[in-house]
């Protein structure tokens, strides 16, 4: 049988974490994009270098209701909630 301890590791979470974490990113990109709203360089370095999955989730979620892309890293209240 094979050892499969790595796919439970806490390194082996760390990693599906940074990936969760990145594919929010580039969701966060894609819909600011889509929207029109303009993406500074400074703006796409935060988002594709966050390795925290649940920071990246508020973001994202954030994203669907800004109207600049500042507005994503705001205060930690989510518009109308």
């Amino acid at each position: 049988m094979a050892d499969l301890s790595f796919y439970i590791s806490p390194l082996s979470e760390e990693i599906r974490e940074e990936g969760r974490a990145q594919a929010r990113g580039e969701s966060i990109l894609i819909l600011l994009g889509a929207r029109g709203i303009e993406i500074t360089d400074a703006t796409r370095e935060k988002l594709t270098t966050c390795t925290d999955s649940e920071l990246a989730r508020k973001w994202l979620i954030r994203a669907v209701h800004a109207t600049t892309a500042e507005e994503i890293f705001g205060a930690e209240e989510l518009p109308g909630r």
